[in-house]
């Protein structure tokens, strides 16, 4: 339960005021527990956020994948796997992990995000295969490219809408550079 209270705190923490914001004695603010609690639970930050990474980031891909399905063609899905990945940038969940920076957490953690992130690509294969793509499997690598900036366009609030920059990743998912 604490874990969990913590998890929650760090959340609020890094999406409200960035990396800077997340120190085991503002979690232990947050959560009512002594600082040196905080440390029976967690070793570091990068401990908290790959914690994070690991409970939250199977809750994205649920989402994503529950939207791909109730898509009735392959190009439903690609835009359901488009959509819903920019829809969670508004997500304190997401907002959270993405504000702390790579270089805190350790190779293997890295690694472990690495590999979370390849199981959402994966989603959406099947789909560009359906849409006749010769290697599919690159494709959902260079959508996923055009889903990332999408998702920094959103983060660093951008003068475009968020609806603008979803409709245009869209377009571009399904239309190329034509629009």
């Amino acid at each position: 339960m604490q874990r969990a209270a913590l998890l929650d705190a760090a959340r609020s923490l890094l999406s409200e005021g960035g990396t800077e914001a997340l120190t085991f004695p503002a979690l232990a603010q947050h959560t009512g527990l002594a600082r040196s609690s905080v440390y029976e639970y967690f070793r570091s930050r990068a401990a908290v956020v790959e914690e994070l990474c690991a409970v939250d980031f199977p809750v994205w891909a649920a989402e994503v994948e529950s939207a791909m399905r109730a898509a009735k063609t392959p190009e439903g899905q690609v835009e359901a796997y488009v959509r819903r990945q920019l829809a969670l940038v508004g997500d304190r969940r997401h907002r959270a992990v993405v504000a702390i920076s790579a270089g805190e957490l350790d190779v293997g953690a890295r690694e472990r995000i690495r590999a979370a992130h390849g199981g959402l690509i994966s989603m959406v294969v099947e789909a560009l295969g359906d849409l006749g793509h010769e290697q599919p499997r690159l494709a959902a690598m260079l959508l996923q490219g055009v889903v990332d900036a999408g998702v920094r366009r959103i983060e660093l609030g951008a003068a475009e809408a968020p609806e603008q920059i979803a409709e245009a990743a869209v377009s571009m998912a399904l239309n190329g550079v034509r629009g």
